[in-house]
């Protein structure tokens, strides 16, 4: 049975990405496919973020070996049965200086993980694997090389066209969990091929709550609000009224073509949403220290990164708190696994969200109109002559007074963000049955 969702996922693998990675692989065939896990800068430098995602299927690996050998079920549908491309992306933001959060994620980007279980990690030869730069054969260790990916030379917003280009339109979503970087190059070189997308779900940004970066701005938006700003653009039927200004004389990346065939469906999963669905020591411990005193390569591996996590949150919230791990970027994942859940509740309609790209204070910021006003163009049906195609409201569209078009139809973002959940207290359990059988 073929899965009902296909996706590719751009990821800066730290602490939430790995386990929005292990949700993804744990799913059922039927459920979920990876096709692509494209590697970003993000949390921790390029190179981190990349051994981090290979040494995840060499625990994998392990871990089923672990399995087989004491008798136990073989979960990990979606990871038994495809395969995989993993690529490496971008290594800066487009036009920015590099921001980490290795303060927070440890600086391999999970708490030393890596040197706390040698025997978990891959030896240094898989970095042969992406580059055309050819290993020493006298050092080459064939444990380095896991069945369960296919390894990748080609960039990967480059592959990430390849495959839209390949498959038939709108069967291909992807889930981007660190900066858009990716995404955006991957736009800007083939806008149409890259509309062939089913769906772009993005986690990132901080619409009526507090930012995590600054006091406007979550991390991923602001690790490149450049390359956010124009792929949030392409949701409107003028991408050129929300692009990012031009700064310094000349763009890193072409402006969109006038005429595209259609706007990016984005849906956005930020802190508004993503916060309240978290992980608590307490809960985990009790769910891991089982598996873990069993001898579960998954559960050691992942038990440290974790605690040095709770362990991180303690330090800044002080003692006596029962810390909680908020679940950004697996709540995308649990989005996809369970997309046609009625509980998943979108803004009642779309919402005109835009980046801002060069606030000395607000870099980062979802902007969006407080002021509560309706747009002419979606009030009066009189002005549309095919009212299935809201470019033909052109008669009331242009308001006098209307700086920067925000009472537009044309003009302005359509991002459609999700609001509420199947449950916050359902998704900790739900995540742990799955990563954890």
């Amino acid at each position: 049975m073929a899965p009902k969702n296909r996706i590719i996922i751009d990821t800066d693998p730290g602490v939430d990405d790995v386990l929005a990675l292990l949700l993804a692989l744990s799913a059922s065939p039927e459920e979920l496919e990876v096709a692509m896990i494209s590697v970003s800068y993000g949390n921790v430098p390029l190179h981190n973020c990349l051994r981090n995602v290979v040494a995840l299927f060499h625990v994998l690996e392990k871990e089923m070996e672990w399995r087989e050998s004491t008798g136990r079920g073989q979960p990990y549908g979606a990871l038994r049965a495809y395969k995989p491309i993993v690529a490496i992306g971008a290594e800066h933001a487009l036009e920015d200086e590099i921001l980490m959060a290795d303060h927070f994620h440890g600086a391999d980007g999970l708490h030393g993980v890596h040197e706390a279980h040698p025997h978990l990690s891959p030896s240094d030869t898989w970095r042969s694997l992406f580059t055309d730069v050819p290993a020493d054969p006298a050092q080459t260790d064939p444990s380095s090389y896991s069945k369960f990916f296919t390894p990748s030379k080609t960039p990967a917003h480059k592959e990430m066209l390849r495959l839209l280009k390949e498959n038939p339109g709108d069967t291909i979503t992807i889930v981007a969990i660190g900066p858009l970087t990716n995404v955006a190059l991957a736009a800007a070189e083939d806008p149409e091929t890259f509309l062939r997308v089913k769906e772009l779900v993005v986690m990132g940004g901080a619409v009526t709550c507090e930012g995590n970066i600054t006091p406007c701005a979550e991390f991923n938006t602001y690790a490149d609000a450049v390359a956010a700003a124009r792929v949030f653009a392409l949701t409107s039927y003028t991408p050129s009224s929300t692009m990012p200004p031009v700064i310094h004389g000349k763009s890193v990346l072409p402006a969109y073509p006038t005429k595209l065939p259609r706007q990016l469906k984005l849906t956005l999963f930020p802190l508004d949403i993503t916060t309240p669905h978290e992980v608590t020591r307490k809960f985990f411990d009790s769910r891991i220290k089982p598996l873990k005193e069993s001898g579960s390569p998954l559960a050691q591996w992942t038990d440290t990164f974790m605690t040095g996590t709770f362990n991180k949150i303690d330090s800044i919230l002080g003692e006596g708190h029962n810390a909680g791990l908020s679940l950004h970027d697996p709540l995308t994942i649990w989005y996809m696994i369970e997309r046609d859940n009625p509980a998943w509740k979108p803004t009642p309609k779309f919402e005109d969200i835009r980046i801002e790209t060069c606030g000395q204070w607000t870099k980062g910021m979802h902007v969006v109109d407080r002021r509560g006003r309706a747009k002419p163009g979606e009030q009066s049906s009189a002005v549309m002559t095919n009212p299935e195609d809201p470019m033909d409201a052109v008669m009331l569209d242009d308001v006098p007074g209307d700086t920067m078009g925000w009472l537009s139809v044309k003009k302005g973002n359509r991002i459609n963000r999700v609001v509420e959940s199947p449950g916050v207290d359902l998704f900790p359990e739900e995540l742990m049955r799955r990563l954890f059988v």
